[in-house]
């Protein structure tokens, strides 16, 4: 017995390595400040948490429909036009196990060998390997610091060919945190509009974690003739910090939607009846926590940017949203540590950090951009505070 040529197609995922190796050094008794995983600090709300209490007292412990209860998807289309002016109904909808699921579900469902889907890099690392899972082929397309780290309507066009499927639009980004203007999405729609083979799954996961003045639209609200072949993706997890309940959710054409919950009646089934039951109650409620929220993840933001500018070699442009710096290291390629090593690449440069300065990032080749790495800000500003310092040291150690 050996694996499937199906798994030989994908690899672990890196940012889940990296949180498994913090969590061991930590066990182990070692000062470690880890900086790679995609999740806030903030405790899920008090009052999602007492609607799921309140679920379990009721016997909501049994299985649902499977892809959403239907409270929720009612929920999930109050969302889209409250937030995003999109008209869905619940036959529109599919309730996942968490964003991963939902990509998961969408492309399996849809792709076939010789099929093409452009993922803009850096990318979130799921993007290629979902899709080199189902047998098709991820057609990268490097958007880099002088783009903003954002797609482009030239490149996307350069890009589109007759076997293009899907266009995979993150935004803001995991791992950059840059995001799309009305303007931008507008003119990416302007391309899209003459491919009409090419669908887009617009992933929006960070959608109410956004910075200054900058105003969030999806490309299906602000491009309604690409409405029918959108695939608006959104969750709990990040905004709500939900992230193990395992909620993410989407909308868009009922014929996907249907395949989708075709392919998640043969796998997962219905996504925990508790957590949808918290789900419903986080998108029905009170909205307001999320200002003060992101006020502290701005400030965050202000402290790491300012502190990562500060340190030789390192340049980290001020991201729009989500929780992200993808700061550019190119300074620090070629030169020696204290050890004796010399740093060759982006993966030496942060194992190095691990190493010498016990801060865990995750290394820019793992979202397909080099030689750059992701830090993550969702933790405390003391924390941050020793995490630059630390990186600031090493970089300067470096000869």
């Amino acid at each position: 017995m050996k694996p499937s040529a199906a798994l030989d197609r994908i690899s672990p995922s890196p940012t889940l390595a990296i949180t498994t190796k913090v969590l061991e050094l930590k066990r182990a008794g070692v000062d470690v400040i880890g900086l790679g995983a995609g999740e806030p600090d903030f405790d899920t709300p008090d009052f999602v948490k007492e609607a799921a209490i309140q679920a379990i007292r009721d016997g909501k412990t049994k299985y649902t429909n499977v892809d959403g209860t239907q409270e929720l998807k009612e929920a999930i289309v109050a969302k889209f036009k409250r937030d995003n002016h999109l008209d869905y109904t619940t036959q529109q909808v599919s309730v996942n196990v968490g964003g991963k699921h939902t990509l998961f579900n969408a492309l399996v469902a849809t792709l076939n060998p010789g099929d093409e889907v452009i993922v803009p890099a850096p990318y979130w690392v799921s993007y290629p390997d979902v899709v080199q899972f189902a047998g098709a082929t991820p057609v990268i397309v490097a958007a880099g610091a002088a783009q903003g780290y954002k797609l482009t309507p030239e490149m996307l066009e350069a890009a589109i060919t007759p076997r293009t499927k899907w266009l995979i639009l993150n935004s803001p980004s995991n791992p950059t945190g840059a995001a799309y203007t009305v303007a931008e999405l507008k003119a990416l729609g302007a391309v899209l509009e003459r491919h009409p083979q090419v669908w887009i799954f617009a992933d929006d996961m960070y959608e109410h974690i956004v910075y200054d003045d900058f105003v969030f639209a999806t490309i299906a609200e602000v491009c309604p003739s690409l409405y029918e072949r959108t695939l608006t993706v959104n969750g709990c997890s990040k905004a709500y910090a939900m992230t193990g309940w395992r909620i993410g959710f989407a909308a868009g054409a009922p014929w996907l939607i249907k395949a989708m919950a075709k392919l998640q009646s043969q796998s997962t089934s219905n996504p925990c009846s508790i957590a949808q039951a918290a789900a419903t109650a986080a998108l029905n409620g009170d909205q307001s926590f999320l200002i003060e929220r992101n006020a502290a993840f701005k400030s965050r933001r202000d402290l790491v940017v300012s502190m990562l500018n500060q340190t030789d070699g390192v340049t980290c442009p001020r991201p729009e949203g989500a929780f992200y710096v993808y700061p550019e290291v190119s300074g620090v390629i070629g030169k020696t540590t204290p050890g004796g090593k010399r740093i060759e690449n982006d993966s030496d440069f942060v194992g190095y950090l691990l190493e010498d300065a016990r801060v865990a990032a995750v290394q820019g080749v793992a979202f397909g951009l080099s030689p750059a790495m992701r830090i993550s800000y969702a933790t405390g500003e003391d924390v941050l505070r020793e995490a630059c310092e630390r990186i600031q040291r090493a970089c300067a150690a470096l000869r």
